[in-house]
Order: structure tokens, then C-alpha cells, then sequence
């Protein structure tokens, strides 16, 4: 039986305890990173694309090793840019995918947006994998898990309106939480070993 949703919640914070300071550093820094790319006048929304899939990527591949007991270095924020032509291109193609089911009506685009959320998590764990087929293979591992992890982000929701609550400052705190939850999640569907 694969852990309840408040069991992983729960083995998120224990996990965070005494480590705060290095994953609100990269929070902080990811955070950063996002203002300042969409504040660029006119052409921010386009270098925002260009960059949100090897920093959502980065993002992944530290708290997926954080999860595993590693010590992820601040670098590994970054390292979906060694890879930019797969990161990005993973990132554009599930854009795409999620935009034309999301044509037909919002339940499917959510369905789909659910379906590929374990995409950069593939990535991590293969670093051989292209783009497509991280994809693809999402979607297999998902199969079966797409209400489980919806549950998942529901229970995230009263912490993001905290977070708005304090102008902010709480999603320093909120990212690393959500980020080691669904690391845990993808751990429960998928045993792979990680390829640094």
C-alpha cells in the first residue's frame, strides 16, 4: 500500500526538521529568479518560457535528492540548463499538451497538467531520457495515482492562502514543504535509482 497523503505530509516535515535554512535559501533564490524574469518589460513572459523548464527542472532534481537523504549542492538549481534543449522542450511540450485539453474544457487540462507533473522527476532519475518519453512515461506512472495526487495538492491549498496572508514571505517556507511532499509522492510510484 503506497503512503496516505498525510503520512507523506507528515514525512515531509519531519524530514525539513533542522534543515530549513539550505532549502529556503534555494526557495528564496528560485523565488528571485521568477520576479525578476517576469518584471522584464515586453519580453519577459517569452525569456519566462525559455527558462521555467530547466529551473522547475533544477528544483526537482535538488528536492528529489534532498528526499533521498542526500546533500544537494545550490547548483543543482541550476542544472537543468546542462540539459536546456530536453528541460526546455519537456517544458514547451507539456505547455502545448495542456493547453489543447484544456481547449476542450478545464477538467481535462487539469487531468493532463496532472498526468505529466512527474515529468522533471523522470528527467532526474534518467538522465538519458528525452524529452517525449518523460512524458510519456508521466502519464504511465500516474495512471491510477492522478486522483490521489489531486487530493495531494488540495491539502496545499489552505497553506497557500497562509502564505498570501503574509505577503509572501511564508512560501519561503511553503515551496521546500511542497516541493519534499512531491518528491515523496513521485518516490511512492516510482522506486528508479538517481543518476547524478
Amino acid at each position: 500500500m503506497p503512503p496516505t497523503n498525510r503520512e507523506i505530509m507528515s514525512s515531509a516535515r519531519t524530514q525539513l526538521q533542522g534543515k530549513w535554512k539550505s532549502v529556503i535559501i534555494v526557495s528564496l533564490i528560485y523565488v528571485l529568479i521568477m520576479i525578476v524574469v517576469g518584471s522584464i518589460h515586453k519580453i519577459g513572459g517569452f525569456i519566462n518560457l525559455l527558462l521555467s523548464g530547466p529551473i522547475a527542472f533544477g528544483m526537482n532534481y535538488y528536492f528529489l535528492s534532498f528526499t533521498r537523504g542526500k546533500n544537494p549542492e545550490l547548483e543543482d538549481l541550476f542544472k537543468g540548463f546542462s540539459v536546456f534543449p530536453k528541460t526546455c522542450g519537456a517544458y514547451l511540450l507539456i505547455v502545448i499538451y495542456i493547453v489543447l485539453w484544456a481547449l476542450l474544457l478545464i477538467v481535462p487540462g487539469i487531468i493532463a497538467a496532472i498526468s505529466y507533473s512527474m515529468t522533471f522527476y523522470i528527467m532526474a532519475d534518467n538522465s538519458q531520457i528525452g524529452a517525449q518519453d518523460a512524458i510519456k512515461k508521466s502519464k504511465q506512472i500516474m495512471n491510477g495515482s492522478k486522483y490521489r495526487y489531486f487530493c495531494l495538492l488540495c491539502r496545499f491549498i489552505g497553506w497557500f492562502l497562509l502564505c498570501l496572508l503574509t505577503a509572501g514571505i511564508g512560501f519561503l517556507w511553503f515551496i521546500p514543504y511542497f516541493q519534499v511532499s512531491t518528491a515523496q509522492f513521485y518516490e511512492s510510484l516510482n522506486k528508479g535509482s538517481f543518476q547524478k
